[in-house]
């Protein structure tokens, strides 16, 4: 199998998310700051730290993964 086969096949849509920084973010001091938002689902949440903006990332990619094994809810 073609290696872009395999690419595409596993960055799926509903795995994308938009983050987007403030101005005044410095990641290499660990300082972010900004917004984030789950392509498919468009849920969204502002975040002021890394720990926040993969528990937001963690929590949807749950939510999805729940979604497309019809476990949500049991």
């Amino acid at each position: 199998m073609p290696q872009d086969s395999i690419k595409s096949q596993t960055l799926l849509p509903q795995h994308a998310f938009v983050v987007q920084f403030r101005a005044d973010t410095q990641v290499e001091t660990g300082q972010l700051r900004g917004r984030v938002e789950h392509v498919v689902s468009r849920q969204a949440t502002t975040f002021e730290s890394l720990e926040v903006l993969l528990a937001f990332m963690a929590r949807v990619l749950r939510e999805v993964q729940e979604a497309s094994t019809g476990s949500k809810g049991l």
